[in-house]
């Protein structure tokens, strides 16, 4: 243990019960300090500090006995109980100064139970929620156990680190079934690809994403479902979990043209407006185009979702026909066979028509997702692919504090396009 003059000795005592010690001293205490210990490195401030931690943490423990006896312990004609003290029991702890030796003090009847460090408690760094950080940055479980081997000096297997963050398995479970909006104005839906290993197989497998934003504008994070390769069977029960969770009405879905979405939807909600990303359904048409006329087709389609209404769009559209259709059939006919999930876009001002023109808002957690997971070749189970997505959009979800821009006209202009289906939640 350290030798402390008494002043220091004092020091400590005063402040023992302070969680961090380091912020009660003052800027002499420093000072003192500094003149006193020779320092050579960071290395011998730590371990300075390492035993100080563990005068401090043994300090409380002897004052939680005495709080419960009575008495202190060179005071016995105070002692006014037939409880006394009977010894210690030496406990290793890990803390962020590494691993620490203490003497933990019994009394005679065995009812002392310490408070600072609870009977069973052997970790008192917060590492739990380190490990779970690292985990939301996408490090691997031995990526992990080797950081925190090299920064608090004891081992962690990957099989522990594991463990820990299936802990957070109940917080999961508990965010997937929350309570939603009775409605929502724009519903995103994507879906985003992992290989997950199953039964000595590595397999495909879905993470189906819901974003929602609410009446007031704001964004969030519906759910998360893994399963299957997409199917309107699969969709159809994520948007069925949306309503068992409290999803009455939702006025318009945006979505990429996904595997059986729009029939799910519809199924679901047959009072929402299913409207297909102009932005997707562009890349769709420009695949068909050859590259020297790529800049010119693009152009002239302009001329189509820019129109002030749908009217004006399919006029412009027909024209591209005549001008492209018989070099490009594929790339006008996809429009004519969409046209029914394509042409809401155009009944909507700029305000809405920038929110539903593209899922750039779903595509921008999915960059997000891809960061965190792009050292993943492949998932052990799916709940390992769960809890990295759950950590990560818990990441995302804490910026978004900011409402979407004018939102008061969009809102406006909601109220007029839907009677009768926001006036009773506004």
């Amino acid at each position: 243990m350290t030798e402390c003059s008494p002043s220091w000795q004092e020091s400590i005592k005063e402040n023992a019960k302070e969680e961090n010690f380091m912020s009660t001293l003052s800027k002499e205490h420093v000072k003192q300090l500094v003149r006193e210990n020779n320092f050579q490195n960071v290395s011998d401030v730590n371990a300075y500090l390492k035993d100080i931690f563990k005068d401090i943490i043994q300090e409380l423990l002897e004052a939680e006995l005495e709080a419960k006896l009575g008495y202190a312990k060179d005071d016995i004609e105070s002692k006014n109980t037939d409880n006394s003290r009977n010894g210690y029991t030496p406990k290793k702890i890990k803390s962020e100064f590494g691993e620490v030796d203490i003497q933990v003090p019994r009394d005679r009847k065995g009812e002392f139970q310490p408070k600072i460090i609870p009977k069973y408690q052997r970790n008192v760094s917060g590492i739990e929620e380190k490990v779970i950080a690292l985990y939301a940055k996408g490090m691997s479980t031995r990526d992990i156990s080797q950081q925190i081997e090299e920064l608090y000096g004891f081992s962690l297997s990957a099989e522990m680190v594991s463990k820990i963050t299936d802990r957070i398995a109940p917080e999961i479970k508990e965010w997937q079934q929350r309570p939603l909006d009775p409605i929502y104005s724009f519903i995103f839906m994507d879906a985003i690809h992992y290989k997950v290993k199953d039964d000595g197989r590595i397999i495909n497998r879905a993470a189906y994403v819901v974003l929602g934003v609410t009446i007031d504008g704001y964004k969030d994070i519906l759910g998360i479902w893994i399963g299957d390769n997409e199917s309107s069977k699969f969709w159809l029960g994520v948007l069925n979990d949306l309503k068992n969770r409290g999803v009455q009405d939702v006025l318009i879905f945006c979505v990429d043209g996904l595997t059986g979405l729009k029939e799910a939807i519809n199924a679901a909600y047959p009072k929402a407006e299913v409207q297909r990303c102009i932005i997707h359904q562009l890349r769709n048409s420009f695949k068909y185009v050859s590259y020297k006329d790529l800049k010119a087709f693009s152009n002239d389609f302009k001329e189509v979702y820019h129109a002030i209404n749908e009217e004006v769009a399919l006029e412009k559209l027909y024209e591209l026909k005549d001008k492209w259709g018989k070099e490009y059939p594929f790339a006008i006919r996809s429009w004519e066979n969409n046209w029914d999930v394509i042409s809401p876009f155009f009944k909507f001002t700029e305000e809405i028509r920038r929110i539903i023109y593209t899922t750039n808002i779903i595509e921008g957690l999915h960059r997000q997702f891809r960061k965190v997971t792009k050292s993943k070749t492949m998932f052990p189970t799916d709940s390992s692919l769960e809890k990295m997505l759950y950590l990560a959009s818990m990441n995302v979800v804490k910026k978004w504090t900011q409402r979407y821009k004018n939102w008061d006209r969009v809102l406006s202009q909601l109220v007029i396009q839907y009677p009768g289906r926001l006036e009773n939640y506004i």
